[in-house]
């Protein structure tokens, strides 16, 4: 058996916190009104309340079925949000109020209810989801007219086209769905008995919805999707499982702006989900929608809303010739089906156009392709484009005529060469391409061909200057040279059109690569940020707005103009007013905290001008990005691109988080290492100076009139020399605690090194007497700024050091000398030296020549770590060498008062 990977061990790890974390959704599902989910839903809370779970109920609907309606007593009630809607009082949910009582178990009836104006939501499953992610378990209830992808097929049967519709994601990925049945006959009964509905509405129900074949067919709706839904849980399984359940179909549906393109989109999603295979929706953009009417467009997105919703995924792409595109994008993508509408061609005359579908099927021979059917379905090629009224430009109209002035010119010339009239030709139809290049508009290129025929007619055929022609071929020739440069305009304007088009695209991707190498130079949150919002003004031309994130919580926003590029808290501008209104800072506050878009455009807080977005990776925000909309949603290039880039900039800030939380670590974990040395080396020497320390202090308070002199003398110099270490240690103890956390200040005054020496030999080691030691100074005098107590402290641990390593009798040499603008201090000694693979180790705190770790000499290691310390701190270096011919030597250097003077 294959091992499972560990990314997707973790992968599964964290889908399953995610679980834990957010609350259980369970729906009660029917193919009617009146079948009883929600008293069926009543009956399951009271079971749960028995239990002993919170349980509240959120809203139910206001029913006419006192059995039902019964059921609410004994249940805590949230009360309803009432809001003011055109004059009238409507009741609504309260989203907040539920979130605030946080119970464990909230009823919500009516999962595909649209909400009033007002609401946070447009939709009330989404308020569903606002309460999962808050932790809250949900019961809810839903018909199947109500489910997005079956909604056409309901509409076939019913002849109601249901408009309150949920995803069916929200279905699919409910913990438990409840099949709430009962026999159609019985639901008739029901109904008319008055359980369901009042008389009136009961008995015109009877006669239209509620027919036996109705409700036959939409129970068998119903228990197939619960089927559909639970071979999805088992395919799940066997995925997890590693069983082998992989199908590679892949479901290519075209998009357009057609009324009818709801019910291909919906097909495809049912094929996808009985094929087992993925769905993709593909939009072909050509020139000529960019003239569609405001309806179209409005449509388009709404098309494009409706495949996410049914998991598709949306691509966009570029031409001229949509079958063409069609074709190569599915054989680069590896569909194995495309589903597509009936497309109405017409004969015009006795020509017949070859059809999208003939053309489709002919470009892409190896695919399955499925036609959707539909009486409603328009021409293909008749798109509703937005009329625009032609604007004659003088400059043009200038550049057209001197075109035609100087084709003219040149004909003359090729006349009076002796040029045929097809050459003359062949400059007016030169001179209306040149004219489609430099012109704006496809008009000037179409007068100027019909007029160059006349222009050729009158100038060059007999009799010239006039609009005759004696020979019988010249109605052809004039005929043909209209065609040809009508023909050659065309495509050259065609061509023109193209070549804007892939400009734009060839722009917007070139800032998506830019922006993944820009965010890539940068090394702080600020960088990145400044980049991410620098290059959304360059390819949106709208202004930005950025909320970064710190430690849970949105910091203050930066705002970036479209015009004037970055703008501060402090920039006088009015724009940044609407920045700065509290209900837009709420939006970005609840897009933060919910890890969702919202605001202008989305079913939620639409009400806002701007729309946000979360900056996130996986499940973590880092912060949220606001667009000004102007009232003008975002086509769909430009929103993949969006996402594309948000997606690049969270992985930077990722990838910076991670990398100062590794700082953090490193630093944590030396100073752990720090704080274990220091707790063991403590424990090991400071037990013994004290318990030297309390012996001798025993011994004379208990013996004191029995001992000589001499020996008392003896206990008095050993508890002198402990408490002597012990006062030494304490001083290191606190320097090194002093620079560490950085809140030791140099007090940096003129010294001469000769009396700060002098001082420093007045508190080395008693056991200095047994030593030789020696100052030698080269100059009269050498002054150094410096913190005398510091630099007192580095000579008495460098001559500690030296009388601690070396024998009784040894030599110690301390030497003063000027270098350059440097004070050069060594301290030397004859001892037995320093092994060259320790010489790099023993300015590390802790660490001692003997065995790493405080040794038997009772040295913490602190002494020459915290001389390296100090001396760093004023600006010199401290360095150890061999002395010849034995020995160690320890200099370090203090720029000096003359050279500081000097400068």
């Amino acid at each position: 058996m294959e091992r499972a990977k560990p990314d997707e061990i973790l992968r599964q790890m964290e889908k399953e916190e995610q679980k834990e974390s957010r609350g259980h959704l369970k729906i009660f599902f029917g193919y009617a009104a009146g079948v009883g989910k929600t008293y069926a839903m009543l009956k399951a809370a009271h079971a749960a309340k028995r239990r002993g779970i919170d349980v509240v109920a959120g809203y139910i609907e206001p029913h006419t079925r006192p059995r039902t309606m019964q059921l609410l007593n004994g249940l805590e009630t949230i009360p309803p949000l009432v809001l003011s809607y055109k004059g009238i009082s409507v009741k609504e949910f309260d989203l907040d109020a539920a979130i605030a009582r946080h119970p464990k178990l909230i009823l919500v009836d009516e999962l595909a209810h649209t909400n009033a104006q007002g609401s946070r939501h447009a939709k009330r499953y989404q308020d569903i989801d606002e309460l999962l992610n808050a932790g809250i378990d949900v019961y809810t209830t839903v018909n199947v007219q109500h489910i997005e992808s079956l909604n056409d097929i309901v509409a076939s049967i019913t002849g109601i086209m249901v408009q309150e519709r949920i995803p069916d994601k929200i279905f699919d990925d409910a913990s438990q769905v409840e099949l709430v049945d009962i026999e159609p006959e019985d639901l008739i009964n029901r109904l008319k008995e008055g359980e369901v509905y009042q008389p009136t509405q009961a008995k015109k129900a009877l006669h239209h919805f509620f027919t036996i074949e109705n409700l036959t067919a939409l129970r068998e709706i119903a228990l197939r999707r619960s089927a559909d839904r639970v071979n999805k849980l088992s395919e799940l399984a066997k995925q997890s499982g590693g069983g082998d359940y992989y199908t590679d179909e892949h479901i290519l549906v075209c998009l357009s702006a057609s009324p009818s393109n709801t019910k291909i989109i919906r097909t495809a999603a049912r094929m996808a989900r009985a094929f087992r295979g993925s769905l993709t929706a593909i939009f072909v953009e050509t020139p000529r929608f960019r003239g569609a009417s405001p309806e179209d467009k409005k449509r388009l997105r709404e098309h494009i809303h409706l495949a996410e919703q049914l998991g598709g995924k949306v691509e966009t792409v570029y031409g001229e010739d949509v079958a063409l595109q069609i074709a190569e994008y599915a054989k680069l993508s590896g569909a194995s089906k495309i589903v597509l509408g009936r497309s109405n061609t017409q004969k015009r005359f006795l020509i017949s156009r070859q059809s999208f579908t003939e053309r489709l099927t002919e470009l892409a021979p190896n695919l399955d392709i499925y036609i959707i059917p539909d009486k409603a379905m328009p021409s293909y090629r008749k798109l509703a484009v937005k009329k625009t009224r032609n604007h004659f430009s003088l400059a043009d109209v200038t550049k057209t005529i001197i075109i035609l002035v100087l084709s003219s010119l040149v004909g003359m010339v090729f006349h009076q060469i002796g040029f045929n009239d097809s050459n003359i030709i062949m400059v007016y139809i030169l001179g209306v391409l040149f004219a489609a290049i430099v012109t704006t508009g496809r008009i000037y290129s179409i007068v100027l061909s019909l007029v160059s025929v006349l222009v050729f007619n009158f100038l060059f055929t007999t009799p010239k200057f006039t609009f005759q022609a004696y020979g019988p071929e010249y109605p052809v020739t004039f005929l043909v040279m209209f065609l040809t440069a009508f023909v050659t305009s065309s495509l050259t304007t065609k061509i023109k059109r193209q070549a804007v088009q892939s400009a734009g695209m060839a722009y917007r991707t070139q800032i998506l690569l830019d922006t993944n190498q820009l965010l890539q130079q940068q090394k702080n949150t600020d960088g990145i940020i400044e980049v991410t919002a620098s290059q959304l003004t360059k390819l949106l031309h709208r202004d930005i707005v950025f909320y970064p994130s710190e430690e849970g919580d949105l910091k203050q926003p930066v705002w970036y103009l479209k015009d004037s590029g970055v703008s501060g808290q402090g920039a006088e501008d009015t724009s940044k007013k609407e920045y700065l209104l509290e209900n837009e800072q709420a939006v970005a506050a609840w897009v933060f905290k919910n890890n969702k878009r919202a605001g202008a455009g989305t079913d939620t807080l639409g009400n806002a001008r701007y729309m946000y977005l979360a900056v996130r990776s996986a499940n973590d925000v880092y912060g949220v990005v606001g667009i000004d909309m102007y009232g003008d949603p975002l086509s769909s290039f430009e929103n993949s691109l969006l996402l594309s880039i948000l997606g690049e900039c969270a992985l930077a800030l990722e990838k910076d988080l991670y990398g100062r939380k590794r700082e953090e670590a490193a630093a944590q974990a030396k100073n752990e290492q720090l704080r274990a040395n220091l707790l063991r080396s403590i424990s090991h020497d400071l037990r013994t100076p004290l318990t030297s320390i309390s012996g001798n202090a025993g011994v004379l308070l208990g013996n004191g009139g029995r001992l000589d002199e001499s020996k008392k003398n003896q206990l008095y110099t050993d508890i002198y020399d402990d408490s002597m270490w012990l006062i030494n240690l304490v001083e290191n103890l606190l320097s090194v605690t002093r620079i560490e956390d950085g809140t030791m200040h140099l007090n940096l005054e003129t010294e001469l090194l000769e009396e700060v020496i002098t001082e420093a030999r007045r508190h080395v080691n008693r056991k200095s007497v047994e030593h030789e030691i020696e100052v030698v100074q080269k100059d009269e005098f050498i002054l150094a700024k410096m913190d005398a107590r510091l630099i007192v402290q580095v000579i008495i641990n460098l001559i500690d050091n030296a009388i601690k390593y070396t024998p009784p009798g040894s030599r110690i040499v301390i030497t003063v000398a000027k270098a350059g603008r440097m004070a050069v201090v060594e301290v030397a000694d004859n001892g037995p030296g320093i092994a060259d693979d320790l010489k790099d180790k023993i300015f590390e705190m802790f660490y001692t020549a003997n065995n790493g770790i405080a040794d038997s000499r009772r040295s913490l290691g602190l002494g020459l770590a915290l001389c390296k310390s100090i001396i760093t701190a004023h600006g010199g270096t401290i360095t150890v060498r061999d002395n010849e011919p034995r020995g160690t030597i320890f200099q370090f250097t203090l720029p000096s008062e003359e050279a500081m003077l000097h400068e």
